[in-house]
């Protein structure tokens, strides 16, 4: 595999005179960028145009990961050439009336084949429900299939995100990735290092990601009196206050991407089932660091030819960036001290991550740091 990572910055434009010349049915463009590409999407078609049989992806951020660096309005972008892994693009629009899950076992059923080795997913970040899509991945994907990817972020906004499909910046759209092949190297880390705080509340009134009632109170209001003066500040201040949620055994996070006064509600960036019991949780910077570094640390190298050819895909939660503040960058360091030297390290912050669990389903997380690494064995 060969594999380049530059940036474009509206100061210095793009980071390289030349765009590699390496188009071809198995080259993959990841391309991560601010809110503002959606409406000037100039750069991004200037670089599709050299890379029309090649398979484009990415989507709209709460921060770009580039390197060792966090940055804002700009376009993180790797390419990689892959010599023995065939690509297989899917997307669509999810309309006002579509059935999220159905729409995503759709698209996973045109990625389906007996070689399919992993898949890529990026959607919509506040339109989009992330759960019903990893359920309706799983009506169609072997459970032993790894799915990654993330939700697209808008930064303290919440207000529009974008996917790219067929090159074009798009609202309310879903994008997959098949990769097939024994060529393929894909391995994968996800960790949180969120503490609980409070009492535990009984989930009493929810549908799918939107939670009404907790103790058959309103839930924004009970929410409102933890977070007080913050409040205001709804619905970016929720991330510094996630929920964890327990459901039959089962333990994830829940981020808060919108709220609505009307009826009390809080929408969630995932499912929150009823009678679930949950918590809220905070964090501080030791905690969040070193949760980035065990990601990393649950990374298996032994299965991988680990080289200068090797992308580790970070996507990190907007609510660690919110927690973090000016020392952001110092979960991306984290990362680069657990990981071989050589890796090249590129990625961005979301309103969600999808990665595989202990039990090997692939599921929708909140406030987590999910590694992605991916790179290709000479001799397949």
């Amino acid at each position: 595999m060969d594999l380049y990572t530059f940036q474009y910055t509206r100061e210095s434009a793009w980071s390289i005179d030349d765009f590699p010349p390496v188009d071809s049915e198995q080259t993959l463009l990841l391309i991560f960028g601010g809110h503002s590409f959606m409406q000037d999407d100039a750069p991004i078609q200037a670089l599709c145009s050299h890379y029309p049989r090649s398979k484009i992806m990415g989507c709209s951020t709460a921060g770009e990961i580039f390197n060792h660096k966090i940055y804002d309005d700009t376009l993180s972008v790797a390419i990689l050439h892959f010599k023995h892994t065939p690509l297989a693009f899917a997307c669509s629009q999810v309309g006002e009336n579509d059935n999220v899950e159905a729409v995503a076992a759709s698209l996973a059923g045109r990625l389906k084949r007996q070689d399919l080795s992993a898949v890529i997913v990026f959607n919509d970040g506040l339109l989009i429900n992330g759960s019903a899509i990893m359920r309706g991945l799983a009506q169609v994907l072997p459970e032993n299939i790894p799915v990654t990817g993330g939700m697209a972020g808008d930064g303290e906004r919440f207000e529009h995100t974008w996917v790219l499909c067929n090159g074009k910046p798009r609202e309310n759209h879903i994008v997959m990735l098949g990769l097939y092949g024994d060529a393929l190297c894909f391995q994968y880390g996800s960790k949180g290092g969120w503490d609980i705080f409070g009492p535990e509340r009984v989930v009493t009134r929810s549908e799918a990601n939107v939670l009404y009632a907790l103790d058959d109170k309103p839930a924004l209001s009970l929410y409102k009196d933890y977070l007080g003066e913050m409040a205001a500040s709804l619905p970016a201040s929720g991330v510094l206050y996630p929920l964890l949620v327990r459901d039959n055994q089962q333990e994830f996070v829940r981020t808060i991407i919108g709220v609505n006064e009307a009826d009390g509600s809080l929408v969630l960036a995932g499912d929150i089932p009823q009678n679930a019991r949950t918590r809220l949780m905070h964090a501080n910077f030791d905690r969040l660091v070193i949760g980035a570094s065990e990601a990393a640390g649950e990374i298996k190298f032994d299965c991988c030819q680990i080289n200068e050819q090797t992308l580790a895909l970070a996507i990190s939660c907007f609510g660690r960036r919110k927690v973090l503040k000016d020392r952001t960058e110092e979960e991306v360091d984290a990362i680069r001290n657990v990981l071989p030297g050589n890796v090249k390290i590129m990625g961005f912050y979301s309103y969600g991550e999808f990665s595989p669990i202990s039990t090997g389903a692939c599921e929708l997380h909140n406030q987590t740091m999910t590694i992605t690494l991916i790179s290709e064995r000479c001799d397949p």
